[in-house]
């Protein structure tokens, strides 16, 4: 058995491999950016009003005299023409100003008589409420940095550039197989020995939650035969999960079945609890984790190890870490990491009972998982431990 820290390095060493594809904008939320995006063009790329009210030539105003309105700009139109020492131009937001106007008065701060305005505002300054070329950003400025994580807000901005379609890393396909002759399908009658089949579920759930769908799922008897097949069936996968049968009992086949579809085993048993039995290799290009069979601990071992392995593809980080306070003593044996389902309220922890590795009720309640340091036995309260927010 090799240690959880071990098992993390060697996993990250193996995940070298990611796609970069294009995608139009409107379907690049949650996407990560593979390149730099630079202005195409200034912005604003012409001089705007910032404010509903009129636009005047500021040099020509002395504080006191009338101008006369001339003319009207709505956002989209421009003013034809220059505006004279005396005149104004009625405009709205966004609105390019006339070529010799330099500022707007706001619409309340002016005494509208007839086709004539007085500005009321002493505190009126040349430039006031206009928006100059490139304000915002100036052509050939850096919009956004490879590695930043698409927003709505970004992609707003994108598109105010005119950017339809953008280099991002892509999401991994992703194939699972549930393996156990004691599973049934959820439209089966329950009987004597047989159990629901509800790993799929809970992979394909938390793979939601990251916003990916798995390409494939299937279930398979504890089949040697029947395991190859499935196993050759995703063979174009990026990640292949499997579920059961990595132990080392008379009907745990996933090994000999990964063998001898040519896997390369990096690594198999970790000193943790639970999950014992882990198994990581690869196919050609394709990273293959095996999970023991117990519900608790395949869900355990996603969040510790396959969740950054993803994390690799899509250059995102999922399920954070953070540090908080035990909120009582809690005892275990030396030697293995434990894995254990607990409730924060991000200052302090508890660990929930019920931390068996074929027991979900507890890990239904759990919003954490509390990693344990393997040589310590004793654990006294308001001591720091790390935590991996799991909702």
């Amino acid at each position: 058995m090799i240690a959880v820290s071990e098992a993390k390095k060697l996993i990250a060493e193996n995940c070298i491999y990611h796609k970069i594809i294009p995608i139009k904008i409107g379907d690049a939320l949650d996407y990560v950016l593979a390149e730099n995006i630079y202005a195409p063009f200034n912005s604003p790329h012409f001089i705007q009003s910032a404010m509903d009210g009129y636009a005047f030539n500021f040099d020509n105003w002395n504080g006191k005299d009338e101008f006369t309105i001339v003319g009207e700009v709505q956002a989209g139109k421009c003013y034809d023409g220059p505006i004279n020492k005396a005149e104004a131009v009625r405009i709205f937001t966004g609105a390019a100003l006339p070529f010799n106007a330099n500022t707007v008065v706001i619409q309340e701060h002016v005494e509208k008589k007839g086709n004539a305005i007085k500005i009321l505002d002493t505190n009126l300054k040349n430039g006031s409420n206009v928006r100059p070329i490139g304000s915002q950003t100036k052509q050939n400025e850096l919009l956004l940095e490879k590695g930043h994580l698409l927003t709505p807000a970004s992609i707003a901005l994108l598109a105010n550039f005119g950017i339809k379609t953008i280099s991002v890393f892509s999401n991994p396909t992703i194939s699972i197989i549930t393996t156990g002759k004691e599973l049934l399908q959820l439209n089966e009658e329950l009987v004597e020995g047989k159990v629901y089949e509800s790993n799929s579920f809970a992979l394909a759930a938390v793979l939601k939650q990251m916003k990916i769908t798995p390409t494939s799922i299937e279930m398979v008897d504890d089949d040697e035969g029947l395991i190859i097949n499935a196993i050759k069936n995703t063979k174009n996968a990026d990640i292949l999960i499997l579920t059961g049968g990595v132990s080392v009992g008379d009907y745990d086949f996933v090994n000999s079945a990964l063998e001898k579809c040519g896997a390369l085993k990096i690594f198999h048993k970790v000193k943790q609890k639970p999950g014992k039995p882990f198994y990581f290799g690869k196919i050609n290009h394709t990273l293959v984790f095996g999970l023991p069979g117990n519900p608790a601990s395949v869900l355990s071992c996603f969040y510790m190890y396959v969740a950054e392995a993803v994390g690799y593809y899509t250059q995102k980080k999922y399920f954070k870490n953070a540090t908080v306070t035990l909120a009582h003593h809690f005892q275990k044996k030396a030697g293995l990491t434990f894995f254990l389902k607990g409730k924060t309220d991000n200052n302090d922890v508890i660990i929930l009972d019920n931390q068996e590795s074929y027991k979900m009720n507890s890990f239904a309640l759990a919003n954490c998982l509390i990693e344990l340091n393997p040589e310590k036995e004793f654990f006294e309260k308001g001591e720091l431990v790390h935590i991996k927010l799991i909702v």
